[in-house]
């Protein structure tokens, strides 16, 4: 048929749209620390988060050169206060306003500003007296915004450990800790009525070291195993990632913010360690972040969160040399110094083109040979399932055009499935555009013919 040529020409105009669309994916972030002495200007490190996926940075400060650097790139940036400047925020609202004179408004809009988290871990750090003036500099931080006129711009928030919670297992009957009363509701009512987003920090590699079996291993690395069944949903788990943002979401959910967005501001896995270390390796590290942004990219979200990521911030750009403690703590980075990657997990821009341009050739036959001999496509059942990490797993099955890409990472299957899929939507618009105009001018054309007496 003489459509058929135009059919192919309209699913790869919609599959190269789609290209665009999976390299801007608003949902990965990374970590930009600074406690190191070797570190890249801040100029090249704006180049090459340009050349990745990664649309968001997290700063654990507010450093002027990387903020200034950042400038025009369109990448969100997320600044932060010390935890030594909360009590001076918190008792003083003219610190407040100094603060976001300075950090702030030199900067804004040009360097996008989203976030700016007071404090880090404040909850579990065991000081009072810092918990007890957290709210306060947080509300000062929001006034000094306010009167700005940027608090419908930015928003305040702080970062929590997964220490906050006092149970996690399974994920539907996770809560906080009832020793933070009244200080995590008021922290809660703040992210509310601001439209803030409860920040926190889940690491799997830290389950893992508590609990070194095979199974465990496979759980948090997103890896096959046998899941891990929350008896309350009746869903079982396959990954950990999903079963802990899930028992956040049912801790917000018992004290009546289930509303309250979730940002993971903090997860990775180190490639290396001390002797001692369990759980460190190339290997393991690939596994979970290569796994992480293949699951974040299917949009397949967790058992309780469906049908959506959550904004997850990697860590970290790069090693910090200069941080205390073991060797692992030092090895987080995704890559070196030297702007090269550690290990790949396909964040670079030009390998998802490549890989997303491989995916499209299989198409391209496929129409030709159709319009040439009518021949059809074989048929499979495909089966997509994702795990989270409080001990459930949803699964999914549909039927999908037999078609097999290799790449270095097998994980990146169901993010072409899906890519796949939203091709041929954009294919089938275009051509109901097509249609639907035709049809207009028809009726335009010829209204005495069409519509006699």
């Amino acid at each position: 048929m003489v459509v058929l040529p135009y059919t192919v020409a309209f699913l790869l105009l919609s599959f190269l749209q789609t290209v665009k669309i999976a390299n801007s994916q608003s949902f990965i972030g990374i970590n930009y620390g600074q406690v190191a002495d070797n570190l890249p200007p801040p100029p090249s490190t704006a180049k090459l988060l340009q050349s990745t996926s990664i649309q968001k940075v997290r700063l654990n400060g507010s450093d002027p050169a990387i903020i200034k650097a950042l400038a025009n790139t369109g990448i969100g940036i997320v600044i932060g206060t010390a935890n030594g400047d909360i009590p001076g925020l918190a008792s003083d609202p003219n610190f407040a306003k100094s603060w976001i004179n300075t950090n702030v408004l030199p900067f804004y809009p040009a360097s996008n500003i989203i976030l700016i988290t007071v404090g880090n871990e404040v909850m579990t750090s065991n000081d009072q007296n810092l918990m007890n003036k957290l709210l306060p500099a947080m509300q000062n931080v929001q006034n000094a915004l306010n009167d700005a006129s940027l608090g419908g711009k930015i928003k305040v928030s702080t970062v929590h450990s997964m220490g906050v919670l006092k149970q996690s297992e399974p994920p539907s009957s996770g809560s906080f800790d009832p020793s933070y009363g009244d200080l995590m509701k008021g922290l809660l009512e703040f992210n509310s009525a601001n439209g803030s987003p409860f920040a926190i920090n889940p690491y799997p590699y830290f389950a893992y070291r508590s609990d070194t079996r095979p199974e465990t291993l496979a759980f948090c690395l997103f890896q096959p195993n046998a899941g891990r069944m929350d008896g309350n949903t009746k869903i079982k788990y396959m990954n950990m990632f999903d079963a802990q943002v899930d028992a956040v979401y049912s801790a917000l959910n018992s004290m009546g913010f289930k509303n309250v967005e979730i940002v993971v501001a903090e997860t990775g896995w180190p490639f290396k360690g001390d002797d001692n270390d369990v759980g460190p390796s190339i290997e393991n590290a690939k596994a979970y972040n290569g796994n992480l942004i293949a699951h974040l990219r299917s949009m397949v979200g967790t058992p309780l969160m469906p049908g959506k990521s959550v904004d997850t911030y990697l860590f970290a750009l790069y090693d910090e040399d200069l941080k205390p403690g073991p060797g692992s703590e030092r090895s987080f980075g995704l890559f070196k110094t030297d702007l090269t990657m550690v290990y790949d997990i396909g964040l670079s821009t030009s390998s998802q083109t490549q890989l997303l341009a491989a995916a499209a050739q299989p198409l391209v036959l496929a129409a030709a040979t159709n319009t040439s001999t009518g021949t059809t496509n074989n048929n499979s059942s495909t089966s997509t399932s994702t795990t989270t990490g409080t001990g459930t797993s949803t699964s999914t099955s549909s039927s999908t055009n037999n078609i097999s890409i290799r790449s270095g990472n097998g994980s990146n299957k169901v993010y072409l499935n899906r890519i796949f899929y939203l091709g041929l939507l954009y294919g089938f618009m275009g051509l109901s555009l097509i249609c639907f105009f035709s049809f207009f001018l028809v009726l335009s054309w010829y209204p005495h013919t069409l519509f006699k007496g």
